[in-house]
């Protein structure tokens, strides 16, 4: 990577500083926390631009797996953590990387926190903080509803391979949650700023009240609300993120990330404790920067799938489908996130429609997509095309019947993250149009 010099947070490139008494007070590791924060868009604005190493507008590919040094000494120093890449030195790529660490500055910069570093998937982020922060004999409370493999993880692998217990609350309850924590043992609270599937809002500063009173760290999945929601500003310690969904929007990249104070990252990347150095998720950096580059155009991409999934939701209560979207006034949570919210960017891409059975759910889902091309039948979300599963048979069955029930997840539940392909008219009439199939074949009436 090219040495930089950093001037009104834009910055320019020179030459590779090759030794170790060449270092400039305006080296920046990850991100310097900004004295002020308006919102994600502005924060990404004032973070610094990496130009390529000639120039180009664009930051370099450093694709290199390992890193030369000029003098046998810096090899030594850069292993006891004398050297590192605050001051442009690197070990290997399963370490830092220079790419991958510019798109940490970015996530960073939109989440509002000290530091951030990404990897190859969502679930190693999510996994590897955890790990990091929790170890044998620990204790996790969570919430109840999350992604079926977050809640395999909690429910399964951890008590399995580390001796580590999770407690599943209704975090909405805040008594509840209080009461979970077991002082001393307790080391996470985990939850989702919006729940998968059911879009729960989580109260994430009367959350964090709780936690920090007894001394846990808190930490925030934030996939399902990137721009609308800023956990760390709420008082979260740890936000987390499946950057394949919202952020990548192309369903083409996996990816995640964990954003957080500099020490967590630090101490995620230690050469003889660290969850992420020992582990391996490591983020290829050519899939950094792909996603680099749609980082700039996230806010008026979220910005259009929250506008589209509003009016969708309006326009289907009105059809007496029983539509689940914190947009919608009657809606549990609307006011929560309301207040807590980032403005001007919506209630969130995602909506569900309760269809109560399995067989009017896959129905509905047939038509969408093979009669009247509304959407796709897939996982995942943060596409340009509209994504619908069922999620009690989906993303959602690594819980059984109990803990669906527990979680509000009726059988015929329609998950959809709407896209903003076409225009908002052409897909609603492609929806009207599957309504008017579903009522001709008796399975649907708006009665």
């Amino acid at each position: 990577m090219a040495d930089t010099i950093q001037n009104n947070n834009v910055v320019t490139p020179t030459k590779k500083r090759m030794c170790p008494e060449e270092s400039s007070p305006n080296d920046d590791f990850i991100v310097k926390k900004l004295a002020t924060w308006d919102d994600p868009v502005s924060a990404l604005a004032n973070a610094r631009h990496e130009f390529g190493e000639h120039g180009g507008v664009n930051m370099s590919i450093e694709a290199s797996a390992t890193f030369t040094v000029m003098e046998p000494e810096t090899l030594s120093r850069m292993f006891t953590g004398e050297l590192g890449p605050d001051r442009d030195f690197f070990i290997y790529s399963r370490h830092f990387n220079p790419t991958v660490l510019n798109l940490g500055r970015q996530m960073a910069a939109l989440e509002g926190t000290e530091a951030a570093y990404c990897t190859s998937s969502g679930m190693s982020a999510i996994s590897s903080v955890l790990m990091q922060l929790v170890s044998s004999g620990d204790h996790i409370v969570a919430s109840h509803t999350l992604y079926g493999g977050t809640h395999a993880l909690l429910a399964h692998f951890l008590p399995r391979s580390s001796n580590i217990a999770t407690t599943f609350v209704d975090i909405r309850d805040l008594g509840k949650t209080k009461d979970a924590i077991v002082e001393g043992r307790t080391k996470v609270l985990y939850f989702e700023s919006m729940s998968n599937p059911t879009l729960t809002v989580a109260d994430i500063p009367g959350l964090s009240r709780i936690a920090h009173e007894k001394g846990v760290t808190v930490v925030v999945d934030n996939t399902f609300a990137p721009m609308v929601v800023s956990p760390a500003r709420l008082g979260a310690d740890v936000v987390v993120h499946s950057i394949s969904k919202y952020i990548s929007g192309g369903a083409d990249i996996i990816a995640g990330a964990v954003c957080g104070p500099t020490s967590l990252v630090n101490s995620l990347m230690d050469l003889h404790q660290g969850a992420f150095m020992l582990l391996g998720p490591t983020m290829n950096a050519k899939v950094a920067f792909e996603l680099s580059e749609r980082i700039p155009h996230l806010g008026l991409r979220v910005k259009e799938h929250c506008h589209r999934a509003l009016v969708y939701a309006q326009r289907m209560k009105k059809l007496g489908l029983k539509v689940i979207y914190p947009g919608l006034e009657d809606h549990p949570d609307h006011y929560l996130l309301k207040s807590i919210s980032n403005k001007e960017y919506g209630y969130g891409g995602m909506l569900c429609l309760d269809m109560e059975t399995e067989a009017r759910a896959n129905k509905l889902m047939d038509v969408l997509q093979n009669q009247t091309q509304f959407g796709l039948m897939a996982v995942s979300l943060g596409y340009y095309e509209t994504l619908m599963s069922c999620s009690g048979n989906s993303t959602s069955s690594e819980l059984n019947q109990d803990e669906k029930a527990k979680a509000g997840i009726s059988p015929g539940l329609v998950r959809m993250s709407i896209g903003y392909s076409g225009n908002l008219e052409q897909r609603w009439a492609q929806f009207e149009k599957a309504l008017l199939k579903l009522q001709d074949s008796g399975l649907f009436s708006n009665k």
